[in-house]
């Protein structure tokens, strides 16, 4: 499976880093590594999220959770389409 990013999850993951790195540098490393494995793991398995209920269509939309963080992706035939990435505590919108 391929990997794909939206230009929103890819705003998200700089603001993320950005502002861990303002107080800790190997935290915001530490941090970025440990999501793009998570993100990693679903070219094996795509369905390793759990489904959002309130979507569309909750079998193609998912939320994976790594640590304090969130990232919903679409499964899409062949692709997998990164949305977005939030902390935990974040609203989501």
């Amino acid at each position: 499976m391929k990997v794909s990013y939206s230009p929103e999850s890819i705003s998200d993951l700089i603001r993320v880093r950005e502002f861990i790195e303002v107080k800790n540098p190997y935290a915001a490393q530490k941090m970025a590594t440990s999501i793009s494995k998570g993100i990693s793991q679903l070219k094996t398995f795509p369905y390793l999220g759990v489904e959002v209920e309130l979507a569309p269509e909750p079998e193609k939309i998912r939320d994976l959770i790594i640590g304090n963080y969130i990232v919903r992706y679409l499964v899409h035939a062949e692709q997998i389409y990164i949305l977005r990435v939030w902390h935990h505590k974040e609203e989501r919108l």
